[in-house]
C-alpha cells in the first residue's frame, strides 16, 4: 500500500496543456478516481503517476519520495489497462505468472502465488486455458490478476471495464470494488462514468481541460459542487441551474427570482451580476401553494420516481418527485426547493459562492 501526493503537476505536449499545476493527495489503501470527461486529462495523469509519460514540471510522491522523473519500472507500480493486454500465445496461469518470471523468481513461490491470486478472482479453474477462448469479464479478471500477482504499492486503471457490456460492467464494478477491500491495495482508476466513480471511489478528482475542479467524498461533491461544470457533470439528471441578476451580502438567507423570494443557505460573501441558483432534481418539490410557477412540459416514469421537465421564468427545470404524485402535459405547478440544498454560482466563472451549506467542503476540497 502506499500514499501518493500530487503537487502543482503539469503536463505539456508542445503548445497543448494536458495537465495544469493538479494537487491532490491519494490516501494509503484508498480507492481514488479520476473522472471526467474525454479530454479532460484523467488519462495523462494517470500515466504521469506510473511513469509512462514523464511530467513537465511538479511532484509525484509516493511514500513520500518524489518519482516524477523514475521510469515506470522504478516506481513498483501496476498498471491495467482498458484492453486487457494480455499475451494470447499463453494460458491463464502463464500471462498471470508473466512478471515474476521477468523477475526470476523461482517456480516453486511462483505457483504458490498465482494459485493465491487465482483464487481471490474466482478463476482458478481456468489457468490451464488460452486466453484467447475467455470471456471479456474473464479477461479483464486475468488481467487483474497479473497485476495483483506482483503485491505492488498501487494499482493504476485506466477505465479497465470500458469493453464490457452495461450489465456486466455493473457487475464486475461491484466485484473490483470488494477485491480492493479485500487486499487493501491503493488504488487509482480513471472513468468517465460518473456512476461507476460514486458506486466505487472513497474519494474523487473531476478533472476539465487538465484543470481539477474538485477533490474529495463523492457525496461532498455531490452536495456541494465547487463549479457549474461539476454540478453539471455529477448526478443524472444534473443540477437545475435558473439564473437571475441580484446582489448577495454576506448574511443573506433569500434571493429573488423574478420577483419571488427563494431561500437558500446562508451566504458568506457578497456577489453581484449574473448569479446561478443550483438545485437538484430532487430537491424540487410540486407545491400548489408555492408562488414560484411552471409549466410542466413532459413526464418521464422511473418506476418509484419520475422525472417532471417544467418550463419556468428561468429556464427548463426537472424535478424528481413520487410517481403518485399526478401531473399532466401542460399545468401549471407551484414550484418548492429544499432551502438547506441549494447553490449559488457566479455565472461569470462558474464558481461556487461560499455559504454556511458549502463552507466545510469548499474550504478542504
Amino acid at each position: 500500500m502506499a500514499e501518493i501526493a500530487i503537487r502543482d503537476l503539469r503536463k505539456e505536449f508542445g503548445a497543448f496543456t494536458a495537465v495544469k499545476s493538479s494537487t491532490f493527495t491519494i490516501g494509503d489503501g484508498e480507492f481514488f478516481m479520476l473522472l471526467g470527461p474525454s479530454g479532460c486529462g484523467k488519462t495523462t495523469t494517470l500515466r504521469m503517476i506510473a511513469g509512462l509519460e514523464l511530467p513537465s514540471g511538479g511532484e509525484i510522491r509516493i511514500d513520500g519520495e518524489d518519482v516524477a522523473n523514475r521510469p515506470a519500472s522504478q516506481r513498483d507500480i501496476a498498471f491495467v489497462f482498458q484492453m486487457f493486454a494480455l499475451y494470447p500465445h499463453m494460458n491463464v496461469r502463464r500471462n498471470i505468472a508473466y512478471p515474476l518470471a521477468s523477475q526470476g523468481m523461482p517456480r516453486d513461490q511462483i505457483r504458490a502465488r498465482v494459485d493465491e491470486v487465482a483464487r481471490i478472482l474466482g478463476i482458478s479453474n481456468m489457468l490451464d486455458r488460452p486466453v484467447g477462448g475467455l470471456s471479456g469479464g474473464d479477461r479483464q479478471r486475468v488481467a487483474l490478476g497479473r497485476a495483483i500477482v506482483r503485491q505492488p504499492k498501487a494499482f493504476l486503471m485506466d477505465e479497465p471495464l470500458g469493453a464490457l457490456d452495461a450489465e456486466f460492467r455493473e457487475h464486475m464494478a461491484e466485484e473490483l470494488r470488494a477485491l480492493h477491500d479485500r487486499i487493501g491495495a491503493t488504488t487509482v482508476y480513471v472513468t468517465h462514468d460518473q456512476l461507476e466513480a460514486m458506486q466505487m471511489g472513497d474519494k474523487i478528482v473531476v478533472m476539465n481541460h487538465g484543470v481539477v475542479e474538485q477533490f474529495g467524498l463523492p457525496q461532498d461533491i455531490y452536495d456541494w459542487p465547487a463549479t457549474m461544470f461539476v454540478a453539471d457533470f455529477i448526478g443524472s439528471p444534473a443540477m437545475n441551474f435558473l439564473p437571475f441578476n441580484g446582489t448577495v451580502t454576506p448574511g443573506a438567507e433569500s434571493v429573488s427570482l423574478d420577483g419571488i423570494s427563494v431561500r437558500v443557505p446562508m451566504q458568506r460573501a457578497a456577489a453581484s451580476g449574473r448569479l446561478v441558483l443550483g438545485v437538484r432534481p430532487e430537491h424540487v418539490t410540486l407545491d400548489d401553494a408555492a408562488p414560484y410557477r411552471g409549466r410542466v412540459e413532459a413526464a418521464e416514469y422511473l418506476g418509484t420516481t419520475q422525472i417532471v421537465t417544467l418550463d419556468t421564468a428561468q429556464g427548463s427545470l426537472k424535478a424528481r418527485i413520487p410517481s403518485s404524485r399526478a401531473v399532466r402535459v401542460g399545468e401549471h405547478v407551484g414550484l418548492a426547493f429544499t432551502p438547506g440544498t441549494l447553490t449559488l454560482f457566479d455565472a461569470d466563472n462558474g464558481q461556487a459562492l461560499l455559504s454556511e451549506g458549502n463552507e466545510r467542503v469548499l474550504a478542504h476540497g
